[in-house]
């Protein structure tokens, strides 16, 4: 398992199997239809055009959703520190503090621990709260729309190296497999979980969510 105390990293491996993943799918979504129809090289150069325009599009719609959230969290912490310095109310403000806690966390620290997280909140000095975004949002920001973005081209790439049609599906889709395996292998490491059973079930859950989104003509 590894180091959960280590937060240089821009995003931790669930972040980055997430945009991976999502990444692969509408990829996918494409390559894969390909061996639905009889297409000619014109069409399926038109499909990864948009496989590419596609993943360019999600990926930054990913990126500016992540930055709303973080101004939305920001301004939520603010609420609530607020309401702790202002509030004479000593059960409530426990009650804002417990819940801003995580629960296994709240649970153990008890009464005394939430009493001296509040004296040490209701004693900091003034300073600007202002809900802002800082750069290491943007960067994370950025991050999440090139994992997206750059995620098509592995399964793209075959298409262009490779003249025959049924040869490089097999060739993008063995990479996706690899692609999706890699990331639950990641995953399994941050969190903990077996590393075979979780990269075997990151491919299923791959392949059904790929499965339903063309059949539903995504």
């Amino acid at each position: 398992m590894e180091d959960i105390t280590n937060s240089k990293r821009l995003l931790d491996p669930m972040d980055r199997a997430e945009g991976i993943l999502f990444g692969l799918i509408m990829a996918l979504s494409f390559t894969c239809s390909i061996s639905i129809a009889n297409t000619h090289r014109a069409e399926i150069r038109q499909l990864l055009v948009g496989a590419i325009s596609c993943n360019l599009a999600w990926g930054l719609v990913d990126a500016v959703m992540y930055l709303i959230g973080v101004l939305a969290q920001k301004n939520r912490n603010k609420v609530i520190f607020d309401a702790i310095q202002n509030s004479s109310e000593t059960d409530k403000v426990r009650k804002y503090i417990s819940d801003a806690l995580p629960p296994i966390v709240a649970s153990v620290i008890g009464t005394e621990g939430l009493e001296q997280i509040r004296n040490k909140l209701m004693n900091l000095p003034e300073v600007n709260r202002s809900v802002r975004l800082t750069g290491h949002d943007i960067k994370k920001a950025l991050a999440i729309f090139l994992l997206v973005f750059i995620s098509t081209f592995p399964v793209v790439v075959p298409f262009v190296l490779i003249h025959d049609t049924m040869v490089a599906l097999r060739f993008s889709n063995l990479v996706a497999i690899v692609m999706m395996f890699l990331c639950g292998w990641s995953v399994a490491k941050y969190v903990g979980f077996n590393k075979w059973k979780m990269s075997i079930s990151m491919i299923l859950i791959g392949i059904i969510l790929v499965a339903i989104t063309i059949a539903l003509g995504g």
